[in-house]
């Protein structure tokens, strides 16, 4: 070995720690800074963890309760006549269903025309709050899915009085969260008594904006003819699709075209597969707010290779190559936007889990919702902090010192 070889100075090298120390320097001198900068890219990915997890939370919300309520529920509706007007059910209707091969429960309501419901007669006539008058059989209830929230449902005796049960959208309507003994509504001239209130039916949410009557009495107070309008019918699992094929000649043999048939839960599970249709916007928002935090992370990198020139400049002279300051100045820019990644993906995470568990939902936070927003972050920090780094690196030793 020559002398002069034995001599050559040893290239510098960069070790892992050290370039992880360098790298923070900017972040641990301008913390302030660095937090504003970092902001930017924390919200857009926050909102893109809020909305993928809200979403998949939603969903998986909507599935469990399908799954509660079960599929096996069927409606049958008044349709419409030749002439285009509502058709109407055959009074024996529920009885015929009820005798289908696989239905193993028949309920019943029929809407009472013509009656508006108010808290006294001395409400304006024309607040009529959306709410209706059925009649509805004793067991319905348990059929649609729902229970009783407060007082009792109709029994055999109610059932022939002024006596009614509020869904739960017509208790809140009417101002009625409690049944007080004497509780009572103004309904078509008679004032009917209140006994109970209904929880929210999901698979039959026509219900919770109905005052329910019995049959007997919504005949006899309320002039009502007796025809049912919305049957609910279960049906065994297995056979759900043969029963939904016989329904409609079942209920109105004469006119079976008359007759609208639909499974309930059709509806929650389309509404589950729906639950993202507007994440494409919210999404879009989250990249915008992105692109702003790029643009910081972008300018606070040009500001730090200006403001460290002479740190620059020493470390060129004392040995450092062109590539470790571009490798020093790349990777502080990575690790502020990896620190607003990390900051927003915890932010979006946690509003996820706020929210679902005040709906009651099961909380989801799908895995390309952070791991994607960390991955953002750090395309959008390498993509920011390229080019001053590669502006660092082609400062030369004399250039940066000169103003020492």
């Amino acid at each position: 070995m020559t002398a002069s070889a034995r001599f050559a100075p040893v290239p510098a090298r960069l070790r892992p720690a050290d370039l992880a120390g360098l790298a923070s320097v900017g972040l641990r001198t301008r913390k302030l800074r660095a937090a504003l900068s970092a902001l930017g890219i924390a919200i857009g990915v926050a909102a893109i963890v809020a909305v993928l997890g809200l979403a998949r939370s939603s969903q998986a919300g909507l599935l469990a309760e399908i799954a509660r309520l079960g599929t096996n529920l069927l409606t049958v509706t008044n349709g419409q006549d030749f002439s285009g007007g509502t058709a109407e059910l055959p009074s024996a209707a529920p009885g015929m269903i009820s005798r289908v091969p696989g239905v193993t429960a028949v309920q019943d309501t029929g809407t009472v025309s013509n009656v508006d419901v108010y808290r006294s007669p001395y409400i304006p006539s024309i607040h009529t709050n959306a709410l209706s008058v059925e009649a509805s059989t004793l067991g319905l209830p348990g059929v649609v899915g729902t229970s009783v929230a407060q007082g009792r449902y109709l029994n055999a005796a109610t059932a022939q009085e002024p006596v009614a049960v509020l869904g739960a959208v017509a208790a809140q309507r009417l101002g009625i969260d409690r049944v007080w003994p004497g509780e009572r509504i103004f309904a078509g001239g008679v004032w009917l008594y209140v006994v109970g209130i209904l929880r929210p039916a999901a698979l039959a949410p026509e219900i919770d904006s109905s005052i329910l009557v019995g049959y007997p009495a919504a005949e006899k107070y309320l002039h009502f003819d007796g025809h049912p309008a919305q049957i609910y019918l279960r049906a065994s699992d297995d056979q759900v699709l043969a029963v939904d094929a016989l329904l409609g000649a079942q209920a109105n043999p004469e006119n079976p075209g008359q007759v609208n048939v639909s499974q309930p839960s059709e509806a929650l599970t389309a509404q589950a597969a729906a639950a993202g249709a507007f994440d494409t916007l919210f999404l879009g928002l989250g990249a915008v707010a992105l692109l702003a935090g790029a643009v910081g992370v972008a300018n606070i990198m040009v500001i730090s290779v200006l403001e460290r020139r002479q740190e620059i400049g020493l470390r060129r002279a004392l040995g450092a190559t062109r590539g470790q300051i571009r490798t020093q100045f790349l990777s502080e820019a990575i690790l502020l936007a990896l620190a607003g990644g990390a900051a927003g993906v915890t932010a979006g995470a946690a509003a996820t889990a706020s929210y679902a568990h005040a709906q009651g939902w099961a909380i989801v936070i799908p895995p390309e919702a952070w791991a994607g927003g960390l991955a953002a972050a750090l395309l959008i920090g390498a993509a920011a902090g390229l080019l001053p780094a590669i502006r660092a690196a082609r400062r030369s030793p004399t250039q940066a010192l000169w103003t020492l």
